[in-house]
């Protein structure tokens, strides 16, 4: 038995899975979806340990995991598959940068200190901790060791996601005999833009990979 895990974005929360959950829960699909900010209670939320609290949780998991993360909770996926590849059976990545985009990751940290403190509230963190995740991540070195990545895996990109159409190839490029796949009237957030063709994907990609 796999245990599947499905892994929020940056200004997302688990409820942002709940329409594709539902989807795939029609398929008898049993899933996991944690929240990043409740299961960081009581730590710091720079993106060491964020990650460092996600691969406890990770770990923690008995059975083997397929991993599916969109945008932060694809960086969150590597990192751990690179870690400790002999947890992983599987990955999917939904709008997940190669490389942070730094001008563009200056630009939304001014804009998230204008927004008022009620929108990082319904994320599950204050203002403050939103942003020291934030500033902690400009220094990312995604791209880093992909080509070790042995597992099955699976790059996903709305078509109307611009911003990461690229970095989508470039992963796929990057990490040996993956997937991609481009999903249709969706952008980055795809899980909430289009959640039954996204749940169609994952749940082929999942029966064709246990």
């Amino acid at each position: 038995m796999m245990k599947n895990i499905l892994i929020h974005g940056l200004g997302q929360n688990s409820e942002s899975w709940d329409n594709t959950s539902v989807y795939l829960k029609e398929n008898n699909i049993d899933i996991i979806c944690p929240d990043l900010f409740e299961i960081t209670e009581n730590t710091s939320k720079d993106y060491k340990m964020l990650y460092n609290t996600f691969s406890d949780f990770c770990n923690n998991q008995k059975e083997k995991l397929n991993l599916c993360g969109l945008s932060l909770g694809g960086v969150l996926a590597l990192d751990f598959v690179k870690e400790y590849p002999e947890k992983v059976n599987s990955i999917i990545l939904i709008g997940t940068p190669y490389k942070i985009p730094k001008a563009l990751f200056k630009l939304q940290g001014l804009i998230f200190h204008i927004m008022p403190k009620r929108v990082f509230e319904k994320m599950g963190c204050s203002k403050r901790e939103f942003l020291t995740l934030v500033n902690s991540m400009s220094n990312l070195d995604i791209a880093k060791d992909l080509e070790t990545i042995k597992c099955k895996s699976l790059i996903i990109c709305g078509d109307k996601d611009n911003a990461n159409m690229e970095n989508a190839k470039l992963l796929n490029k990057s990490i040996k005999n993956s997937k991609f796949k481009v999903t249709s009237n969706s952008s980055h957030e795809v899980n909430i833009d289009n959640p039954k063709e996204l749940a169609n994907i994952i749940y082929d990609f999942w029966k064709d990979n246990q």
